[in-house]
């Protein structure tokens, strides 16, 4: 099963457009209408999805700025009192987007190629280690791997295939807690 929202729209297009829509009935026009507009949200959502962290950060950082000019002004007219938690959310936007630097694409880019390294250096050590070694070595990816199976099948869940879904824990009880 594939986690990655991008693949995931592209995949339910395909589907909607390959097999569910030639299925529909001509002559059932509100049901043509609708399977059409799934594939154009679909596609809305596929062509927006590459934007929307920027759009956000870039929200968020147009409010920190508003706030700050608004307490300057208030706080230059003898006021203060009444935009205390505007201050107060202002600090703590300017110090989320400070948090927020990397891309989205730049941390999914990082991840790939992480996992290419790690790869190559298993099919290294696989030749050139000692059986306890690589051992130590099964026993860390073994423990790695149980933890990203679980983390993915939690975020996954809702869809359906798991035989007993109520066994699977939260998608968020398997990720760190979020500060602030």
């Amino acid at each position: 099963m594939e986690v990655r929202p991008e693949i995931q729209i592209r995949a339910m297009i395909k589907a909607m457009v390959d097999v569910v829509l030639p299925a529909v009935d001509p002559e059932q026009k509100m049901a043509q209408e609708q399977a059409r507009l799934v594939i154009g949200t679909l596609g809305l959502i596929a062509s927006r999805l590459p934007v929307a962290y920027r759009f956000d950060r870039d929200q968020l950082d147009r409010y920190v700025s508003l706030s700050h000019e608004l307490v300057a002004l208030d706080k230059a007219d003898g006021g203060g009192q009444t935009v205390s938690k505007l201050e107060s959310l202002a600090e703590r936007g300017a110090d989320v987007l400070q948090r927020a630097r990397a891309e989205p694409s730049e941390l999914e880019s990082t991840v790939f190629d992480l996992r290419a390294e790690v790869s190559s250096l298993l099919q290294s050590l696989h030749k050139s280690s000692s059986p306890e070694k690589w051992n130590k070595v099964n026993r860390l990816i073994l423990d790695a791997s149980k933890m990203e199976i679980d983390r993915e099948r939690a975020l996954v869940v809702a869809m359906g295939f798991e035989p007993k879904p109520g066994s699977i824990p939260p998608i968020e009880s398997l990720l760190p807690q979020v500060n602030g």
